[in-house]
């Protein structure tokens, strides 16, 4: 029986391991974003802790709090993970096996910032808030920040002189912080700035701790022994950022009347900028009274997209359709890449 569960626990670990959130604002936007890149995960109740990645085999998807992803990536129990970048720079370590391979999924966007009571008028900036902090230590006390990234906090208020301080860590809501008194201002994330106002709050003019929004993480010490890890983590990477890429772009098909196909091809190329990313594809229409006509299909950014049916209804298209593109991958996968840069500093350099 110990033999047997032994196997199956090797067994378990043997495909590419997901960390995703379980809980908060990024839950449902992670298994959307998943979807889109055409990687739905299969979760057979919210009570299950582990999905299957249907669309890259032997992979599995581990539901894991947001504070805890990066942590499970770096000790190695996922080899991937889907985590805000605020979270993963406060708890990462230095020179540790955690990586960020993609910086921005397009969404869970928010901004780490410093936030003072509306009443301190005179405090605009890090500068002002340095030299308050010296009138305070003056007085006998020191000032008193709220907020749940003592380390980027700790870094940032350093970096910009402010040297006279204390962190008050706390798990809850900090709007209310300084209304409350245990705290004179806070840092925390902010997507609107909606709340703080709300709560008699501003933001510093130089404030920005760090601009965040969820990013993928991998163990590129794990990815560095395991092959068929490293290939699943391929199969997610190609998939993700050819979703990105697509975001920008859309596919636009006509049928435009002509001599030939360089003379259509010419004529759709009079504007550079609308004959798309590489140049159109002209093919034959084979129709029943042998007039001569082609199908043009162009690749362009969606903000171009009635520039290029205009230019097309310009030199004679008809039947014009456009369509969102899924996915636009290059001829390299830029994000693998990436990561196979790591690996093969990290198979230079093995530690841990």
């Amino acid at each position: 029986m110990e033999a047997a569960n032994e196997n199956q626990s090797n067994g378990s670990q043997s495909g590419l391991r997901l960390a995703l959130p379980s809980d908060g604002e990024l839950y449902e936007s992670t298994l959307r974003f998943l979807a889109a890149c055409g990687i739905p995960v299969e979760r057979a109740s919210s009570r299950r802790y582990t999905a299957e990645l249907a669309s890259v085999p032997g992979a599995l998807a581990l539901f894991q709090r947001g504070a805890d992803i990066t942590a499970k990536v770096e000790e190695g129990t996922a080899d991937l993970g889907v985590v805000g970048l605020d979270r993963f720079m406060e708890s990462r370590r230095e020179d540790g096996a955690a990586v960020v391979i993609v910086e921005d999924l397009g969404f869970g966007g928010c901004e780490l910032v410093l936030a003072v009571p509306e009443a301190w008028v005179d405090v605009t900036s890090t500068a002002d808030l340095a030299d308050l902090a010296v009138e305070f230590r003056e007085k006998g006390r020191e000032l008193r920040i709220a907020t749940k990234y003592p380390l980027l906090v700790e870094r940032f208020l350093y970096a910009r002189g402010v040297n006279y301080f204390s962190l008050v860590l706390t798990s809850g809501t900090l709007e209310a912080a300084p209304a409350m008194g245990y705290a004179d201002l806070i840092a925390d994330l902010t997507a609107s700035g909606v709340t703080l106002r709300e709560n008699n709050l501003k933001t510093l003019t130089d404030g920005s701790v760090l601009v965040s929004q969820a990013c993928l993480i991998a163990n590129r010490r794990l990815l560095a022994r395991a092959p068929a890890k490293l290939n699943g983590a391929r199969g997610v990477l190609e998939r993700v950022e050819a979703h990105l890429r697509a975001r920008g772009f859309c596919s636009i098909m006509a049928n435009v009347r002509g001599p030939s196909e360089q003379a259509v091809a010419a004529r759709v190329m009079e504007q550079p900028g609308l004959a798309g990313v590489e140049g159109p594809t002209v093919a034959p229409v084979y129709t029943p009274d042998a007039e001569d006509w082609y199908a043009v299909t162009i690749l362009v950014r969606k903000e171009r997209t009635m520039d290029a049916v205009e230019h097309l209804r310009s030199i004679g298209g008809n039947g014009i359709a456009v369509v969102a593109a899924a996915y636009l991958f290059e001829a390299e996968c830029a994000a693998y890449q990436r990561l196979l840069a790591l690996l093969d500093g990290e198979a230079r350099n093995p530690t841990g």
